[in-house]
């Protein structure tokens, strides 16, 4: 509910005309993994957000991602949430100036459409990080901004630990909804609501302007066997209770983005998932699937940088209709790590 009433307060604009080729990035504000440097005052934060529009231009992308709620918190002026944490140190004190404002300002000069990526469930990423009283925990509309789309990443229902299940506490929810006369299943009454949740964002998003972008960032494999030729750890269908093959179905995403952050010809084979995710089978309405490409695998495990080159020539030859790529993150080719912008640069 609360996300949804966040997406009601901007001002929703698609700019500009859909180009052939969605060539994006991810900019990451939690734990300021791509912006802004810690402690960094508002006139530096916005010298190193320029570095990294100006980094994708010169790459020619075509969209970033922005990184505005990553913990019920906000990058841009609200009445309903605290400012976040991630720009001055404390959640709810004030940088002084509107990022989200000042990113798509920059980002017109240069030809690249903004898309404000929201954490529609996660209330915090540290359970004892000190909450603003307006935050969403201690409490129970994207209007006035001309960004290009709205974006949702992975983080529905939590992500179990490395050995067992997690117990999430909504027995209580889930009797009284039982009570009332509901007859699904805990798992598929869990999928519900996330599946309502995203049916009534689209709508929202689509009645606001027409036109506008809504995407999703799914787990990059749906469900153990799908395909059989890879292999699955984390089950997204049971355990993070995401049905993203039901949000293409149902025409409710004008594209996924699923995180496909394996090497190809491994045993999550990116060329493999990539032809799944693309084929009539699990995409009968053919949704543009524009993969996440894992760059930060670059300088956290060592992945050559011809990988990532590799995997954008797949991108552009598996499957057909719309084509695309999304890069995960922008930090890591703006800081060229191991050559990779500048291999891209060949290609892009």
């Amino acid at each position: 509910m609360k996300t949804f009433l966040c997406l009601t307060t901007l001002f929703l604009l698609a700019a500009g005309a859909v180009r052939a080729e969605f060539r994006g990035a991810w900019i990451s504000t939690v734990h300021n993994l791509d912006w802004p440097t810690q402690g960094a005052s508002a006139e530096q934060q916005k010298a190193e957000l320029v570095r990294l529009l100006d980094s994708a231009k010169s790459l020619g992308l075509t969209d970033v991602l922005f990184q505005v709620r990553p913990e019920g918190d906000a990058l841009y002026r609200s009445s309903l949430e605290p400012w976040s944490r991630f720009l001055t140190g404390t959640q709810g004190r004030d940088p002084g100036y509107d990022p989200l404002e000042f990113c798509i300002a920059q980002a017109k000069k240069r030809g690249i459409r903004v898309h404000a990526w929201f954490n529609p469930y996660r209330a915090s990423v540290k359970a004892k990080a000190p909450l603003a009283s307006n935050h969403m925990a201690r409490r129970f509309n994207v209007r006035r901004y001309d960004v290009a789309g709205v974006h949702f990443d992975d983080y529905f229902y939590p992500y179990p630990p490395s050995h067992g299940k997690i117990t999430f506490p909504d027995a209580k929810t889930y009797e009284r909804y039982r009570s009332s006369g509901g007859k699904l299943s805990l798992a598929d009454w869990r999928r519900d609501n996330v599946n309502r949740l995203i049916a009534r964002v689209s709508k929202t998003v689509k009645s606001i302007r027409p036109g506008i972008i809504f995407g999703v960032s799914p787990f990059g494999i749906y469900t153990k066997g799908q395909p059989n030729t890879v292999q699955a750890g984390l089950d997204q269908l049971n355990e993070i209770f995401a049905d993203p093959v039901q949000w293409m179905r149902s025409g409710w995403v004008d594209y996924l983005a699923p995180q496909l952050y394996w090497k190809d010809q491994s045993p999550q084979s990116f060329s493999e998932l990539l032809k799944w995710w693309r084929g009539s089978l699990a995409n009968p309405r053919g949704v543009p699937i524009y993969p996440g490409i894992a760059a930060y695998r670059i300088s956290e495990q060592g992945w050559p940088p011809q990988e990532i080159v590799r995997q954008v020539s797949l991108a552009r030859t598996i499957g057909h209709g719309a084509s695309g790529f999304i890069f995960f993150r922008m930090g890591n080719l703006a800081d060229n790590t191991k050559g990779v912008a500048t291999l891209l640069k060949k290609s892009l």
